[in-house]
């Protein structure tokens, strides 16, 4: 019989190399949750701003005097030589938030539009019908790529219905869409 070595049969396993693809893997993954939690906080300010909480020039309601909202009492509907400012954020995921933006008749609005995520997307505002058919000469911005923000400003004076979208493709067709409220003068 061969004599068995107690220190040989507990010597430590041999270390092997963790795989590049699976350090890529998981710093991919922590970037996609780290992007994922700091959009929740955004849309979470965001509808505090939409319930008044949150409001006053610089603040993340947008130059809006007041903070207020269509409808609201001390609304004051944004112009041609003062839009209003209305902070769009493009997913994550194939989502616009808000899904639903109110505006007054006849209102000119300035929408920011950022990106949260890793897609690039566009930003398209207009009659629904013309945005849902992506056509050509409807206001529209695009490349917003991760963390950009772009501008887009409208006049809303006829009684809609009005929309945005996102027609990169497939993007779209998953959902990013949304709807502008118009509410009377």
């Amino acid at each position: 019989m061969t004599p068995v070595d107690p220190v040989a049969s507990v010597a430590p396993p041999r270390s092997t190399p963790i795989p590049g693809w699976m350090i890529l893997l998981i710093a991919v993954t922590a970037l996609a949750l780290s992007t994922a939690a700091l959009a929740v906080s955004l849309v979470g300010m965001s509808s505090l701003r939409f319930s008044g909480m949150m409001s006053g020039p610089g603040m993340m309601g947008g130059s809006q005097p007041g903070g207020s909202q269509p409808g609201e009492t001390g609304f004051v509907a944004g112009t041609s030589a003062a839009p209003r400012v209305v902070q769009v954020t493009a997913g994550p995921g194939l989502a616009f938030y808000p899904s639903t933006i109110p505006v007054v008749r006849g209102e000119t609005v300035t929408f920011l539009v950022t990106t949260m995520g890793p897609s690039t997307h566009e930003f398209m505002v207009g009659p629904a019908d013309a945005v849902a058919a992506d056509a050509a000469g409807t206001a529209e911005v695009s490349d917003i790529g991760m963390m950009q923000t772009k501008a887009l400003t409208t006049t809303f004076d006829g009684p809609g219905p009005y929309a945005f979208a996102c027609h990169v493709p497939g993007h779209y067709e998953a959902g990013m869409r949304g709807a502008i409220a118009v509410l009377p003068a």
